[in-house]
């Protein structure tokens, strides 16, 4: 099975790079699931239902968040009428959503998509690790399901590792987002599951993490906030990771980085 997982949406800059560049590598390359992090695409600031909707049109097959998964309010209420739209799955209880879901991909398949968030330098959720033992526990790769793919959004890179170690064997992808900045770390775990740090971002990269410069530099400065922070709209790329697994396991047998737009070096997976 061929995944691919877009880090970070972020604005309309990230909106546009995603709507005109997913559907074409969709039909080129034969990719039979995508998941997309979109809880920047609401001008940085979480995502409205109208937005969600235009990335499943784009061919998002699910969208995932992180921290910022509310900060539009609508997203209360749409969390629970849209299976496909996810918030981290840790959670306390009685928060709307959900975490965790079994898809179709576009080859039949059956895929499991968690999403979790880190604590470390994050709001104190409940505990990540806990949470994912649950979902892995009643998703069992390659028997149950064809593929598992976890997106754990978080700060700290010892967090993330800790997760890809944990859920190794269990999972065909772990990949972290938060940060919007891309690693080099894509791997194959010992047990087969495929593992990067950080997604990065789609958005513009001519920025500071995809807000325009300005302000976040001034508070860097002067310790001070002048004004709201805004999404830089200026051209822009995507960024993720893209996995082959093995249709008997389910465990990844290729990974490899995805980034196309300015001003990151260009790659696409050599495998595709």
């Amino acid at each position: 099975m061929r995944l691919l997982f877009l880090g970070d949406v972020v604005g309309r800059s990230g909106r546009n790079a995603v709507s005109d560049m997913l559907p074409g590598l969709i039909e080129k390359h034969r990719i039979d699931f995508v998941v997309v992090n979109g809880e920047n695409a609401a001008a940085g600031f979480g995502i409205t239902e109208e937005i969600f909707l235009g990335l499943l049109d784009a061919g998002a097959d699910v969208v995932t968040t992180g921290n910022h998964a509310f900060d539009q309010k609508e997203a209360l209420v749409f969390a629970d009428r849209q299976d496909r739209f996810l918030r981290p799955v840790n959670y306390p209880k009685g928060t709307p959503g959900r975490g965790s879901g079994v898809f179709v991909a576009r080859n039949g398949g059956q895929v499991v998509v968690v999403n979790a968030m880190a604590r470390l330098y994050m709001d104190a959720l409940d505990d990540p690790f806990a949470a994912l033992e649950r979902e892995l526990s009643g998703a069992v790769l390659g028997t149950a399901v064809d593929a598992v793919m976890i997106d754990f959004h978080g700060e700290a890179t010892s967090e993330k590792q800790a997760m890809g170690v944990f859920a190794d064997g269990r999972a065909s992808l772990v990949v972290g987002t938060h940060t919007h900045v891309p690693t080099a770390d894509h791997r194959i775990l010992p047990g087969g599951t495929a593992y990067m740090s950080d997604a990065g971002m789609c958005g513009d990269y001519d920025s500071i993490l995809g807000m325009e410069k300005d302000e976040p530099l001034q508070r860097f400065l002067r310790k001070v906030s002048s004004g709201r922070l805004t999404a830089s709209n200026g051209r822009g790329s995507i960024s993720g990771v893209a996995v082959d697994t093995d249709d008997a396991t389910g465990l990844a047998v290729a990974v490899a980085p995805l980034r196309l737009g300015p001003n990151l070096s260009e790659t696409v997976p050599a495998f595709w």
